[in-house]
């Protein structure tokens, strides 16, 4: 018998688990109908934990992660599983799991009154995606896709991952998962019952009539940016200056009898090129143009949080262990809750110290709550109320990045999209590239429409 049947089930993580509770976890495996035919080493229970653990150690391998988990715990640290059992257990445990985790933790987390996290009574989210490389294998090949050249692979196959995303905590409301093949727009219509009464901003990668029915329809309201042949013929001129259009069904230039009518929003920012909004708020009194152009660049708050999933958690460039679908599948559920669970100690800090979450940083959390599992100091409620405390204690002189700044870097090609690129082409694109710096705040312009 392995020395740690019978153990693994006390292992905890850190101060996750003051909301991944042994509990929970025991209620999702129900859910999901996980469950041990036997005692084993590696319990369904000890699995979420461990998974989790590899999101939260991505750039380790199985054996350092399962050392950062159970190594303060002298019974288990001296006789790690090897990584085949690990791996085994991964597919016992399945990608279902780590996604209904998700599902129950995912909460919008703004209070009422927190600056940037609502707008005349709707909560502010975005809608956005990013991709994550997987292991290029042909399995993870033929699920996902990916980038091709000339008609040959380049690169690693890639998953796609479009979030809901409130603006003014970073926290993912809701989530959907797919491969580089299939559409942005595809993924963020199962995400439409989650943005009831929220005000949700978009990029012009995202108008389409069906989209715009289907949140309409779930009680949400919509702020998209959109190219210029949408809805570019006016219908109604509104007083502000601002018109109607209709949005139709195909993408033609005309108008046509299946297509909706939404509020059409243009504006210059700095005097550059015209920026066309699209709303389903038609009322140039109650939402004025003004405010709705000054709430577009909310959406970047997305961009945000893919870079502390992506840049930090993750880590740069590193790509995903899994060489099977259904584990890169789990996997990334299990960086989206772990990012959930980062978010909600950021959200407590800041309350604890009344100050915007802004101001606290992801990166010192991250690092703190690393610590947190590899000294199980906080596998009890006792020992996680006291971790939160002292590590409230610390925000005021290490974790406190100040009110957020104006920041702006020019956007640039930063490394060659293949090491074989020449190196004249390289520092063309680099030689005129300044460091970020601060800035004012932007002049935003209305353009208004003419009247025919």
């Amino acid at each position: 018998m392995h020395p740690w049947v019978g153990l693994s089930d006390h292992v905890r993580l850190g101060v996750v688990t003051r909301w991944v509770t042994p509990e929970l976890v025991a209620e999702v495996l129900e859910k999901c109908r996980v469950r041990d035919k036997k005692p084993g080493a590696l319990p369904a229970g000890f699995m979420v934990y461990f998974t989790l653990s590899l999101a939260l150690f991505q750039q380790d391998s199985y054996d350092d992660v399962a050392e950062q988990l159970v190594g303060s715990i002298r019974e288990l640290s001296g006789s790690i599983p090897n990584k085949s059992s690990f791996t085994r257990a991964r597919r016992r445990l399945g990608p279902l799991v780590p996604e209904a985790l998700f599902r129950e933790l995912a909460d919008p987390l703004a209070p009422v009154g927190l600056e940037g996290s609502f707008y005349r009574g709707m909560r502010l989210a975005a809608v956005d995606g990013f991709v994550l490389d997987a292991p290029d294998t042909p399995a993870n090949r033929a699920a996902f896709g990916g980038p091709v050249k000339n008609g040959q692979p380049a690169g690693f196959p890639q998953v796609r991952v479009v979030t809901l995303t409130e603006c003014g905590t970073h926290a993912q409301v809701d989530a959907a998962v797919g491969g580089f093949n299939g559409g942005e727009r595809e993924l963020a219509l199962t995400l439409a019952t989650s943005a009831s009464k929220m005000l949700v901003i978009m990029d012009r990668g995202f108008p389409g009539v069906e989209l715009w029915k289907t949140y309409l329809g779930a009680g949400a309201h919509l702020l998209i940016r959109a190219r210029s042949p949408v809805a570019h013929r006016p219908v109604e001129y509104l007083p502000d200056g601002t018109y109607l259009g209709r949005m139709n069904l195909g993408g033609q230039k005309g108008a046509h009898p299946g297509g909706v009518l939404v509020r059409v929003i243009e504006y210059r920012v700095d005097g550059g090129e015209v920026v066309r909004l699209l709303t389903d708020l038609l009322d140039p009194v109650a939402y004025p143009a003004a405010e709705l152009a000054g709430l577009y660049h909310a959406r970047w708050e997305a961009e945000s949080a893919f870079r502390q999933i992506k840049t930090f958690q993750r880590g740069p460039i590193e790509v995903l262990r899994s060489g099977d679908p259904d584990l890169v599948r789990q996997e990334v559920w299990a960086h989206l809750v772990v990012h959930h669970c980062l978010t909600r100690v950021i959200m407590h800090l800041a309350d604890d110290n009344g100050i915007n979450p802004d101001r606290v940083s992801f990166v010192k959390v991250l690092k703190h709550t690393r610590r947190s599992v590899v000294r199980q100091c906080a596998d009890t409620p006792k020992k996680i109320k006291k971790f939160l405390a002292v590590l409230a204690a610390k925000v005021r002189r290490k974790l406190d990045n100040g009110t957020k700044r104006l920041r702006e870097a020019d956007r640039h090609l930063k490394r060659p999209d293949s090491k074989y690129s020449s190196k004249l082409s390289y520092r063309i694109n680099t030689r005129d590239r300044q460091p970020t710096r601060r800035i004012t705040a932007k002049a935003i312009t209305l353009h208004t429409a003419i009247v025919q």
